[in-house]
């Protein structure tokens, strides 16, 4: 637990090394630069907390090899480029974070596969296009962020589907139609 300090630099790509490591809390630093991919490799790590720091570019793919992730925590950083598709592959994850960045591009449908997603903010983003109806399959889902995007579109009707859901906001979007 690295947090709440005023670390600065870059994120060492020698952390990856660590296979033992089960947490990894670098939040509410001054840490620039882009998050290594080498991150990737921690196949161990069940928390990956890197908001609110004043990190860049893009996510990397790797992360989607954090098979054993619960909950993934980049919000509150200047990130930029498209949501990984590969994140998809995270089926223990509980938390998916991504809100205050720069990210553009769709909400990749591959997110559907998250089968034991609770909390997606996908908040303050530049992220385009529809709502992806994969979504529809995360049964677990009780908070979904999206609000300050630029999503057009409609509601998948099948969004109706979800039981569990408390939160379901997207506010200040382009979303036409009628709320299914």
């Amino acid at each position: 637990f690295l947090n709440d300090n005023n670390l600065n630099g870059t994120i060492p790509a020698e952390l990856g090394e660590l296979s033992s490591l089960w947490e990894l809390y670098l939040n509410d630093n001054n840490l620039t630069g882009a998050i290594p991919a080498e991150l990737g490799k921690l196949s161990n790590l069940l928390t990956l907390n890197l908001a609110d720091n004043q990190l860049i570019g893009t996510i990397p793919a790797e992360l989607g090899q954090l098979r054993r992730a619960s909950w993934i925590g980049l919000s509150n950083n200047q990130l930029s480029g498209k949501i990984p598709a590969e994140l998809g592959r995270l089926r223990r994850l509980w938390d998916l974070l991504l809100n205050n960045n720069k990210l553009e591009g769709s909400i990749p449908p591959e997110l559907g596969q998250l089968i034991s997603l609770r909390v997606l903010d996908l908040n303050d983003n530049n992220l385009t296009g529809t709502i992806p109806t994969e979504l529809d399959q995360l049964s677990n889902l009780e908070i979904l962020f999206a609000d300050n995007n630029q999503l057009s579109g409609t509601i998948p009707a099948t969004l109706g589907q979800f039981v569990n859901l408390r939160v379901f906001s997207f506010s200040n979007n382009k979303l036409s139609g009628q709320v299914p």
